[in-house]
């Protein structure tokens, strides 16, 4: 994940106070100013003595920063700097940090070599746009493909542990978390964003599945429903594949009817057990929730198909089945 860095420079409480609110990571200020921010939030606090800025004007200064880099320290490159010159030090460094003064900059830096800086130094010319900023860089963990499945059985599966993830974002029709009994399989469940007579809408819940079920998180990476907890990262997904991170606030994890739901994409076939429930929807290709009470054989339904194998949560290479 990218880390955002907001430069405070010259001192400005007013957009500090917002740089602290969009949630950066680390504020850059003077010496003298560190107890100042520290006063008003728990935030990492650097000093241009910690985080210098090297600007980028000629291959000279291109081959310093290698140099500095590659030396363990850490630097900036500074405002205005060019994509050849920062693809040549990314292909040389593993670390780097951009400067930018605007959102597209920002999009930019994030992008650079399909890899990106690994942390944005966000000018105070940019503070209007810092909650975007970080809401695209940060948040957002790009697009994952989507297929349609066809529900092929649904049937009763008997009492089990089921896991409903509270997390502490609200989220919006359409999206969800991806789940499903193999990792190269899995179903877009939908959040509780919807009402209905009898229950309120929970839009920062997703009653998820069986505890022994895997869920997709940031980075490639997936866990069992079971081992997540309080103030663990989620990849949430919405139908056209965008995804975003939201935080685990709390698990409940209860002894419900479950019901086992097949679907099949191609040659591939998938199931994922699920709470007999009306509040618990999959999602159709359009992004319209659809409850398992209401699903029928036939249905077309959201799923993410990968190849399978994963050690501890680690995308791994290795002959295996999961089935």
């Amino acid at each position: 994940m990218k880390t955002i860095v907001f430069k405070a420079l010259p001192f400005d409480k007013t957009l500090l106070t917002l740089a602290l609110e969009s949630g950066v990571d680390a504020v850059l200020t003077s010496a003298d100013k560190v107890e100042a921010v520290r006063a008003l939030g728990r935030v990492r606090v650097l000093t241009p003595e910690e985080l210098p800025s090297l600007a980028l004007d000629s291959k000279t200064d291109e081959e310093e920063a290698v140099r500095r880099l590659k030396a363990g320290e850490q630097l900036a490159l500074a405002k205005g700097w060019e994509i050849i010159p920062v693809e040549n030090i990314l292909a040389q460094v593993p670390d780097v940090a951009l400067e930018v003064e605007s959102l597209d900059r920002a999009r930019l830096a994030a992008g650079i070599l399909e890899r990106g800086a690994d942390v944005l130094v966000v000018l105070p010319e940019a503070a209007k746009e810092l909650k975007a900023i970080v809401r695209e860089v940060k948040l957002s963990q790009g697009t994952i493909p989507l297929v349609p499945a066809v529900v092929t059985e649904i049937r009763h599966a008997g009492l089990g542990h089921r896991v409903c993830v509270d997390t502490i974002s609200m989220l919006k029709r359409g999206q969800g978390m991806l789940v499903g009994d193999s990792s190269a399989f899995t179903f877009l469940v939908h959040a509780e964003t919807e009402s209905n007579p009898y229950v309120a809408a929970r839009p920062f819940r997703v009653n998820a599945g069986a505890v022994h079920a895997y869920c997709s998180l940031p980075g490639d990476k997936t866990c069992y429903l079971e081992e997540l907890s309080a103030g663990r990262d989620v990849l949430v997904v919405d139908a056209s594949g965008e995804t975003s991170i939201a935080t685990v606030g709390r698990l409940k994890v209860e002894v419900r009817p479950m019901l086992l739901i097949t679907a099949k994409a191609g040659e591939r076939t998938g199931h994922v057990f699920l709470q007999n429930a009306e509040t618990i929807r999959l999602t159709k290709p359009g992004g319209e929730p659809v409850s398992v009470v209401t699903l029928r054989e036939g249905d077309e339904v959201l799923v993410r198909t990968d190849e399978a194998g994963r050690h501890f949560g680690m995308r791994i290479r290795e002959d295996i089945k999961e089935g």
